[in-house]
């Protein structure tokens, strides 16, 4: 339940940033163009705003194992050596996401009190996107490496498939 209604609400956020992204730069060309003026927030605005978008987006495909991926090797492997291979790649990406954490949390500490050139918003607030999707991002892995240690995870699962293989 709690998790459907985050996925609702991450899917609504998204689509109301890039709504808003294309009222601002198509507004901002056509102002341009048929009238000489412009927003002059218009770029900066939209800059950040692609910034959440992607990272937040890069969250929920990474969360429904989306993300595009060769399994040709892994996938010839016996189920023990796609279980290490897959526990060891859960494992480096941990790391990686808690590093991300780690410079996320301290970049938003030392950019709270610069602010942007026209809006004036908190660059902290910008660079917080980081922080939400590496936090977002490790609490994937950490639940996916409870699930192999606990024995939950079926063979199935060992090798996410994106899509199509191809074939």
């Amino acid at each position: 339940m709690f998790n459907n209604i985050l996925r609702t609400s991450a899917n609504w956020l998204m689509v109301v940033m890039f709504t808003a992204m294309i009222v601002l730069v198509f507004g901002n060309v056509v102002l341009r163009y048929a009238f000489s003026s412009g927003f002059a927030f218009s770029e900066e605005v939209s800059r950040f705003l692609f910034i959440w978008l992607t990272l937040i987006g890069a969250l929920m495909v990474m969360k429904d194992h989306a993300h595009l991926g060769v399994s040709t090797l892994i996938d010839r492997l016996n189920e023990r050596g796609q279980r290490i291979c897959r526990f060891s790649a859960d494992v480096l990406s941990l790391a990686c996401c808690c590093l991300l954490v780690y410079g996320g949390w301290k970049q938003v500490l030392i950019t709270m009190d610069d602010h942007a050139a026209v809006t004036g918003i908190p660059m902290g607030l910008v660079y917080s996107s980081v922080l939400i999707s590496s936090v977002g991002m490790a609490i994937v892995f950490a639940h996916s490496l409870w699930r192999q240690i606990s024995g939950r995870m079926p063979k199935a699962e060992l090798v996410p498939h994106s899509g199509s293989s191809g074939e």
